[in-house]
């Protein structure tokens, strides 16, 4: 009893869902001229979670013999009452006149197959009187395109300025060329090293017998200065901005210490002479002399310095160089100028004569 009871129940769920399942092809005419189109529409309706496979068709592939298949839509789904429905269009053309017999479309819902109901086409040829073959001409040549000057003025006017920006491109090119560049000539120069420079101050104070001078305020302040000159040179700290103590302290790591002393006694009877109205001995100033040199002496640098001296340019070779910078930018600036209106000219030709 139970086996008659699912027998019935799945013949039952069967019936119903080949109930629910239709397949219905509509052609939107039955009659077309040579080389017309027409459309058929494909619709299936289905439980909502059927599975359809339409039937497919390649480009100019043959439905039947004379009349062939151009195009395929897309498959298309809405929702229905009593599940969904699917549809598809295909586009047919015939170029032989007669009636045709459209097969039934073949669709697969869930692995079963179905189809419609089969269509007819009638295609009809174009009636030609014969007997007024003089009222038939062949075809036209090939006409040229009406010349329109608001077409090309365009094209033309950025042509001419084009040309005049490449001659004035030009003439400055010319001018920069006979504008000879100018030759900036260098030479090396042996520059005077710290203690060479403090010698040489120091023979001019010897020069000038300041060591036996009543002025020994004038005297203390040249040779502390040529000492703080040759220092600041010597060490690369700012000495002419410190005091003596200062540069005392500052030299200690890393002088002689002999040599610091005797200087440290050379800056004290300085700052005496010069700040409290100290008077010294001429042997005192003679042996302070001798000190400044013992320091230079014990402490200078032989290491020769060559710098590069660049000469001056007068305001003629000013000008001209300038002049020259000016006619470079200018020819640049044309030239970018010119590559963009001539990428617009190509541009805009090719849009005219039909390449793009």
């Amino acid at each position: 009893m139970k086996r008659i009871v699912i027998l019935i129940t799945l013949v039952c769920t069967v019936a119903t869902m080949m109930a629910q399942v239709g397949v219905e092809a509509r052609i939107d005419s039955i009659q077309m001229l040579i080389g017309q189109q027409v459309h058929v529409t494909l619709t299936v309706t289905a439980p909502a979670k059927a599975k359809v496979v339409f039937p497919t068709y390649k480009a100019r592939e043959p439905l039947v013999d004379g009349v062939e298949v151009l195009s395929v839509g897309e498959e298309k789904k809405e929702e229905i009452d009593n599940g969904q429905q699917w549809s598809r269009v295909y586009t047919l053309t015939s170029f032989d006149g007669k009636l045709y017999y459209l097969p039934p479309f073949k669709v697969k819902v869930d692995g079963k197959a179905y189809q419609s109901k089969s269509l007819a086409l009638k295609v009809m040829e174009v009636d030609v009187d014969t007997t007024k073959m003089n009222q038939f001409f062949g075809p036209k040549d090939v006409q040229d395109n009406p010349f329109l000057w608001s077409d090309w003025s365009l094209v033309f006017w950025l042509s001419v300025l084009l040309l005049l920006l490449l001659g004035a491109a030009t003439y400055l090119y010319i001018r920069l060329r006979d504008n000879k560049p100018l030759i900036k000539s260098f030479k090396l120069v042996k520059r005077l090293l710290p203690h060479q420079k403090a010698m040489k101050e120091i023979e001019q104070i010897k020069a000038d017998k300041m060591v036996s001078s009543e002025n020994q305020k004038e005297y203390y302040t040249k040779l502390t200065d040529t000492l703080r000159r040759y220092i600041e040179e010597r060490y690369k700290f700012s000495a002419m901005e410190m005091t003596s103590s200062e540069i005392i302290e500052r030299l200690t790591r890393d002088g002689d210490q002999k040599s610091l002393d005797e200087l440290r006694q050379l800056f004290t009877t300085a700052d005496l002479v010069k700040f409290a109205k100290y008077s010294t001995l001429i042997n005192e100033n003679d042996m302070n002399l001798v000190n400044a040199i013992e320091f230079i002496n014990q402490t200078k640098q032989e290491q020769q310095v060559v710098e590069e001296e660049k000469p001056q340019l007068s305001a003629e070779d000013q000008r001209s160089l300038k002049t020259r910078r000016i006619l470079k930018w200018s020819i640049g600036g044309i030239v970018v100028i010119c590559l963009v209106l001539l990428g617009f000219v190509i541009y805009r030709l090719m849009i005219l004569t039909g390449v793009m």
